[in-house]
């Protein structure tokens, strides 16, 4: 049966409904940086950024917030980054298929279905009150770590999955250990994919209101430990919109949560390219 339609036809139909497609994503993700942005940019100020919240933030500035997420987020990655890279070496390299595997690969996937708020009451419950941490940088960090840490062990096996096989039969066949050729020669070239989960996690983790809320606290004051209460910038900013403190507050603290996930983003493919360009030249 000849059909109505002609292969040029509907090749041509193809190509305007993905470019429709395309069109309404960027323009959706352009009108809601571009309202943000508008919103927030008058607020902007060096005072904004190097003054602690007066008046539960509806004055004053957000210093304290941004100093709260980066150090929560540090203790993130120094949790998550060694042992999901570590997890996911053991499932690549050394794991063989059985039992214990398909146990830890389920268990690295229903961690990361878990919400986002159940992760939060079990770092309150555990960290926050059985271990004694408190509402604490590092209660809240932990806790962050739970929800990286699928991302993490998941992108890094992938990533090492694909380097080659060969260069590791040509390290092993050059009397190098299992070790030391996962360590210089697998891992190495990983890194780029790996680096590409790390972010991810912390993308997804930096805007974690709920876990956050449980863990980590909600004081306005300048941290100076791990042991600190902090209100970090996207908890600070659901408490001035949800309790109608301020909007421009609001809207000045999404512009500056913003750049941190746009900057974090350029630093992974800045990280990328150099360890992509140093691949080439080797």
């Amino acid at each position: 049966m000849t059909s109505l339609i002609s292969p040029a036809t509907s090749n041509r139909a193809a190509k305007v409904m993905l470019w429709v497609s395309a069109s309404i994503a960027i323009l959706t993700l352009m009108f809601i940086l571009g309202y943000i942005v508008v919103q927030g940019l008058p607020v902007l100020t060096l005072s904004f950024l190097l003054e602690s919240p007066r008046l539960s933030g509806a004055e004053g500035g957000i210093l304290p917030a941004i100093v709260g997420t980066f150090c929560l987020m540090l203790v993130t990655l120094l949790s998550a980054v060694p042992i999901g890279i570590g997890a996911a070496i053991y499932l690549a390299e050394y794991a063989h298929e059985g039992a214990v595997t398909r146990i830890i690969s389920f268990g690295v996937e229903c961690l990361a279905g878990i919400p986002s708020i159940v992760i939060g009451l079990f770092g309150y419950a555990f960290l926050a009150i059985y271990l004694g941490f408190g509402f604490s940088i590092l209660s809240g960090g932990l806790a962050l770590m739970f929800m990286v840490l699928p991302w993490v062990v998941r992108v890094s096996e992938e990533s090492l999955k694909a380097v080659p096989g060969g260069l590791r039969e040509a390290s092993l066949a050059l009397g190098a250990t299992k070790w030391q050729t996962v360590s210089r020669v697998v891992l190495p070239s990983a890194v780029p994919g790996i680096t590409t989960g790390v972010i991810l996690g912390i993308g997804k983790a930096i805007g974690e209101t709920a876990v956050i809320m449980f863990t980590a606290g909600s004081s306005l004051l300048m941290p100076t430990s791990l042991f600190d209460p902090v209100r970090a910038l996207p908890y600070h900013l659901y408490i001035l919109a949800s309790e109608g403190i301020s909007d421009k507050m609001a809207y000045g603290s999404s512009v500056v949560l913003l750049v941190m996930v746009l900057a974090i983003n350029l630093a992974a493919v800045a990280i990328q390219r150099h360890y992509g360009r140093h691949h080439v030249r080797n």
